[in-house]
């Protein structure tokens, strides 16, 4: 049969159109919206910690300090400040990312259309830099801004149309593209963490059987594996980019300084900020995308067979 849309799901038809693929990518994107408006608190928490620097008097003790002076000040609605910026961006991320890899992976297929694991992470690798700086970057840039806008004495950004306008206003298109060098690291590194631990699991459970059928929970649990094992693997990288992007990055002459600048003023445990509420959007944003991408691909294959 033909490649599959991942180097772990049912194959797909050689013959779909690019509407057909365009219906695909677009229902991934759907499903990491949904996936974004249940845990962007979370999103909302880790990056307020990791923008909180320890060389002023912190402005947060903790998650649930975080969490209770922006409801005691915005109410409930201020954990969801930025959220519009990763929802626009949701769509033709998740179709940069798959379509990226679906087309390195076709290249880098054995004889018996098997993808290794070395190959996946590579793959990936190529994936999450495309989205990186085609989508990520501007989305991320757009977040950090709205989200660190909010925590001060007087907010200027009214809504995400004219946060942009304002940003490009003031600073260009590249007032958006903040950070791109740490962003294009984050996102390589996730990419290739995720792609190789879901292609290690996936090879793993089939075992000799390639046909061998995997359920959604399975699906859930490695994907949640997977994010785990990135967030522990660039949190760091994380860290160093939300600074880029936020409205104090004309401190930091790159994204080396930044890194030294957070060293020398704030240590190693700086570096891993925000690394709880992080863990908990990531392992359930991984796991749903995974899990529903899988099941358009099922219902995909019902309808053009493949030999």
């Amino acid at each position: 049969s033909p490649p599959s849309l991942l180097s772990f799901s049912p194959s797909l038809p050689s013959f779909l159109t690019l509407s057909d693929l365009r219906s695909v990518f677009s229902t991934g994107g759907i499903a990491g919206g949904i996936e974004i408006c249940i845990t962007f608190p979370t999103e909302y928490v880790k990056t307020q910690l990791q923008l909180d620097e320890k060389a002023y008097p912190p402005n947060y003790r903790g998650i649930g300090d975080c969490v209770k002076q922006t409801v005691q000040g915005h109410g409930v609605r201020g954990l969801y400040r930025g959220l519009s910026s990763l929802l626009y961006g949701s769509i033709p991320k998740s179709a940069v990312r798959f379509g990226v890899f679906e087309y390195l992976s076709n290249h880098a297929r054995d004889e018996a259309g098997k993808l290794n694991s070395t190959r996946g992470l590579l793959c990936g690798l190529g994936a999450g830099v495309m989205e990186a700086v085609v989508i990520v970057c501007p989305m991320e840039t757009v977040k950090v801004k709205f989200i660190h806008d909010q925590s001060s004495a007087n907010p200027k950004y009214r809504g995400f149309y004219h946060g942009v306008r304002e940003i490009i206003r003031t600073q260009g298109i590249k007032g958006t593209y903040q950070g791109l060098t740490a962003t294009v690291l984050k996102q390589g590194s996730n990419q290739a963490i995720r792609f190789y631990v879901m292609t290690s699991l996936r090879n793993w459970y089939k075992g000799d059987n390639p046909n061998k059928a995997i359920n959604p929970v399975v699906t859930g649990t490695f994907g949640a594996v997977a994010g785990a094992a990135s967030v522990f693997g660039n949190t760091p990288l994380d860290v160093i980019k939300t600074r880029m992007q936020g409205l104090e990055s004309h401190k930091y002459k790159s994204t080396l300084d930044c890194a030294l600048k957070i060293m020398r003023h704030e240590g190693v445990r700086a570096f891993y900020k925000g690394t709880v509420p992080r863990l908990g959007r990531v392992c359930l944003d991984v796991a749903i995308v995974f899990i529903i991408y899988e099941e358009v691909v099922k219902v995909l294959n019902t309808v053009w067979k493949t030999e």
